[in-house]
């Protein structure tokens, strides 16, 4: 029994696979390519644990092919070598199915030499990776190959895993599992969508669990200590962080307290101070900006505070700041205004500073009329004097438009007053 307990109890069907049921179900396109025996290329993506190893598996006893398995974090160039090596010979006499694992950890030249054997059917692929395949795989493999989204596991589908598991190590060492009231939920909610995790939490609640009269009784208590904290998903070099990251920060921007101290949670749980306090940060500025400009040194000092404390104690001001963000009015004029001038910039459309608003003093042979003209708006009323800022090319450019909250429009309609027809 040295092999993990999630090996032992991998099911052998489809239908004792928990969870996919928008893949796995009868009729749905990924169940009829297994049943079908006639097995194309596949890419299966999604986080760990939620059953992608197990379905690559079913396959491949469904298969006549040789079955290999490669992982990209240990695999080299000489293994896919010898691979290559056995097509045509008697251990692979119908082709090699290869299960590779984890192949973003592949480099493209690795990835490349399998193309030539995927093309032309000596090799099926079957690849797992829990990163997003249209960034880590290399393109040509991906347009051979079809590519399945698993998806994380929601914690009553992980239940059925949980007890078929405590049956299991009863049948295996021949003793009697009570379980209380609450243990399989406990297990279930903890794993944070992995089965895998689960399973081990099962066989540590077992082994911890002292036997009496022939009997083991795993207690809620004994769960609750063993049970692996569930583990937000969350990588900071891969998909989730950047998911985490972008859900926080719309859920802000669509006024949605409850969502975004859900993300913030999320980000401090996994210990990411410095992202939440970014994010929190350009929301208040890109997304709430000129309708209450007030909140941008507010939310500073809020990020000031949580940077000096540390966690936990820095969820407090930052839950302060996020729900403040999240329920303050919204703009984006800024944000418009200067993306609209930086690509003015970027396409090389500016011309030369008006001679007024030059910083020198003093004119040259050639310039036909001589004088700054610089106009001080200072010394006129409402300390406001029209002239033209933009470089000629631009003179009639507007960059920015009034947002339509209280504050914007309060400033339109002074400078109205002011202005007048004046511009």
């Amino acid at each position: 029994m040295n092999k993990p307990l999630a090996d032992r109890i991998r099911p052998e069907s489809l239908d004792d696979v928990v969870g996919q049921k928008h893949l796995l179900e009868k009729d749905k396109a990924l169940y009829n390519l297994i049943a079908s025996g006639d097995i194309p290329n596949l890419i299966f993506y999604g986080p760990s644990g939620v059953g992608k190893t197990t379905v690559a598996s079913i396959i491949a006893n469904k298969t006549k092919k040789s079955l290999r398995r490669l992982n990209g974090t240990t695999a080299s160039t000489q293994d896919i070598k010898d691979i290559v090596a056995e097509i045509g010979t008697f251990t692979a006499p119908n082709g090699i199915l290869l299960y590779l694992d984890e192949i973003q950890y592949f480099n493209k030249r690795q990835q490349q030499s399998l193309l030539e054997y995927i093309e032309n059917g000596k090799i099926t692929l079957i690849a797992s990776t829990t990163e997003n395949p249209y960034f880590y795989i290399y393109p040509a493999i991906l347009s051979r190959s079809t590519v399945f989204e698993f998806k994380s596991l929601k914690w009553d589908e992980v239940i059925p895993a949980v007890k078929r598991a405590f049956s299991v190590l009863s049948a295996e060492h021949k003793i009697e599992i009570e379980t209380e009231d609450g243990v399989c939920e406990k297990i279930a909610r903890g794993c944070g969508g992995d089965v895998r995790k689960a399973l081990n939490s099962v066989e540590n609640c077992f082994f911890a669990t002292k036997t009496v009269d022939e009997k083991k009784v795993i207690t809620l208590q004994i769960a609750d200590e063993l049970t692996q904290k569930s583990s937000v998903k969350y990588d900071r070099e891969g998909d989730e962080h950047y998911d985490i990251i972008s859900a926080y920060q719309k859920s802000m921007r669509g006024s949605d307290p409850d969502a975004a101290v859900h993300y913030l949670a999320r980000l401090l749980e996994a210990g990411d101070l410095p992202s939440a306090c970014r994010r929190l940060v350009v929301c208040a500025c890109e997304d709430v900006g000129l309708a209450y400009p007030q909140i941008i040194p507010i939310v500073k000092s809020a990020v000031d505070i949580a940077m000096m404390v540390g966690l936990p104690e820095a969820r407090l001001p930052l839950a302060d700041a996020v729900i403040l963000v999240a329920t303050a009015p919204k703009s984006n004029s800024a944000h418009d205004a200067i993306n609209a001038a930086c690509e003015d910039v970027s396409k090389g459309n500016y011309g030369s500073v008006p001679r007024q608003l030059q910083n020198k003093h003093f004119d040259g042979e050639d310039a036909a009329v001589k004088g700054q003209f610089y106009l001080y708006p200072h010394d006129y009323d409402n300390h406001w004097i029209y002239q033209q800022y933009l470089p000629d090319v631009l003179k009639d450019k507007k960059y920015y438009e009034y947002g339509k909250n209280k504050n914007e429009q309060a400033f339109k309609s002074y400078w109205d007053k002011v202005k007048g027809n004046k511009q």
